[in-house]
């Protein structure tokens, strides 16, 4: 057996490890950027200035400084005000808020797509503005912002891999403790690379096949 291969499969293990971790880390911050992209992404459209200023200022501050920059505050700048995470939980806060300025922005078209007539159809039928929004709006506009949304998710597990900077245990971080033991980068981080291709295509093939179920 090559030695380049013998490498990668011992440290196999290691590197799965890593990747669950990867995905971990990357489903959370999904749920949580998606949760916050909503909100601000209506109050983006909020007719109330103290809603919308807000809601903007929230997102062109995350879409204006860099990633890095947001863990290094989160991990290394909050514990000077009280706020103090884990690694693993200030890996998943920084992508989660950042993430959620981006589908902030993927909502916000998703819902002006969504005809006029429709809210004002709702609202008609008695419903109050959060009724129409939760059981006629969104609905519609998810329908429309799929696509993109998949998008922002697979950018998201890209971008995870950043995490390491702070020390956040995940796959990048795996291989470069391998790295350093077998001083092999390329079959090594060839392996990473194609690991993150699984991830990133599965998610890709999932949006399409869900996509593909809610066409009319």
């Amino acid at each position: 057996m090559p030695e380049w291969l013998r490498v990668i499969v011992d440290n196999l293990p290691l590197l799965l490890k890593g990747a669950l971790r990867t995905l971990q880390l990357t489903s959370l911050a999904v749920l949580m950027g998606l949760a916050i992209g909503i909100f601000v992404g209506m109050g983006r459209l909020s007719k109330y200035r103290i809603i919308r200023y807000p809601s903007s200022v929230y997102v062109e501050f995350l879409r204006g400084t860099p990633l890095m920059v947001q863990l290094f505050l989160v991990y290394f700048g909050l514990p000077e005000l009280g706020l103090e995470f884990d690694r693993f939980t200030a890996a998943v806060v920084a992508l989660g808020i950042n993430s959620g300025a981006y589908v902030a922005e993927i909502v916000r078209a998703g819902i002006q797509s969504v005809p006029k007539g429709q809210y004002e159809a709702a609202r008609s039928l008695g419903m109050s503005h959060a009724q129409a929004m939760i059981y006629v709006i969104l609905p519609q506009a998810f329908r429309h912002i799929l696509p993109a949304l998949g998008n922002e998710f697979i950018a998201l597990a890209k971008d995870s891999s950043l995490a390491m900077v702070i020390g956040t245990v995940e796959l990048m971080r795996s291989a470069q403790y391998i790295v350093s033991r077998t001083f092999m980068s390329f079959p090594i981080y060839g392996g990473v690379a194609l690991i993150y291709f699984a991830i990133t295509f599965s998610v890709s093939r999932l949006v399409k096949f869900v996509e593909g179920r809610l066409k009319v």
